[in-house]
């Protein structure tokens, strides 16, 4: 996750935490749902890092090949 991101996400985590306008009810729902956009922003930069580790792999096979 971007730090831009994440310090946008801590943001509103705090903003969400310290309304007064939201149910404790409330408040739970859209704390779980940023624990959610973190673990899904997480996991796309997992699998960004994963296909570059594996294209470095794979250039010099497809160079190999002829197919580069």
């Amino acid at each position: 996750m971007s730090k831009s991101n994440l310090k946008h996400l801590e943001k509103v985590e705090d903003a969400v935490k310290s309304s007064i306008k939201l149910s404790d009810e409330e408040k739970s729902q859209t704390l779980q749902k940023i624990k959610e956009w973190y673990m899904e922003d997480k996991a796309e930069g997992i699998i960004w890092e994963e296909l570059v580790e594996i294209s470095q792999e794979m250039l010099p096979i497809l160079k190999e090949l002829g197919l580069l």
